[in-house]
């Protein structure tokens, strides 16, 4: 068998999700059920982690196995893109891999941006492509409350009820952000992340850029690791998978 690598941009407005679903389109079935038909041959397509339902990749990483080797990697990027595009999915790449190699396992850092547009107006050109707050935050607020956030700590305030992974101690290595023009990037990089670990650790910086917490608040519910006095999660619609690093 030979392995192949695939690094994949999608909107995920109207899909359920990355993972296979028993009901509803998800990015993982559409591509899988497109690989299996080009190549003749039934494919399971293997991605670096989850995204949930509306949120958007600028480069998921996901690998499958084949029987024979791709001759023609550009012809078949056009081809598999024939099927996609419309969807809203694009194959950014394709690369031979050894069999060693796993999109989930050997991923040593996951990047994910969120992006918010702190306006009056609500965006049209980019319309769910972000977080939509009239509210004006406090930016250096922000900055603080999150660099509370880095390193390695227990993040089960963040961490949804349905979550399965193993422990809630993750390390943030680091968190960045920039603003222009009333556009707000917040980026996040660590090897995993719990589930909706993200978005809710940006509604509770948004409840802090909005002054309806204060830093000593903001500490204190991180620290409590209870969910319950978590903020309400961002909405999907303003998350990216950005990069997944091996």
């Amino acid at each position: 068998m030979i392995r192949y690598q695939l690094l994949i941009e999608y909107v995920g407005t109207n899909f359920r999700g990355w993972q296979i679903q028993k009901k509803g389109a998800t990015i993982q079935g559409l591509i899988q059920e497109k690989l299996t038909k080009l190549l003749k041959q039934k494919i399971i397509l293997n991605g670096s982690g989850r995204t949930d339902t509306g949120v958007h990749a600028i480069e998921q990483s996901a690998h499958f196995d084949c029987k024979n080797e791709i001759k023609d990697l550009t012809k078949f990027l056009k081809s598999i893109n024939f099927f996609l595009n419309d969807k809203g999915i694009a194959i950014k790449k394709i690369k031979k891999r050894s069999n060693k190699f796993h999109s989930r396992f050997s991923a040593k850092q996951r990047i994910y941006k969120y992006i918010i547009f702190n306006q009056i107006s609500e965006p049209v050109i980019e319309k769910k492509r972000g977080w939509h707050v009239r509210k004006t935050l406090d930016l250096s607020l922000i900055k603080k409350g999150a660099k509370k956030l880095e390193g390695t700590n227990d993040y089960s305030t963040f961490r949804a009820s349905s979550c399965h992974a193993k422990s809630p101690i993750k390390t943030i290595k680091s968190i960045k952000i920039k603003s222009s023009k009333n556009k707000i990037e917040i980026e996040f990089k660590s090897q995993s992340f719990l589930q909706q670990q993200v978005r809710s650790m940006v509604g509770c910086l948004k409840y802090l850029g909005e002054k309806k917490w204060d830093l000593k608040t903001f500490d204190k519910i991180f620290k409590s690791k209870k969910r319950v006095l978590c903020a309400p999660p961002a909405p999907p619609e303003g998350l990216f998978l950005a990069r997944v690093i091996y």
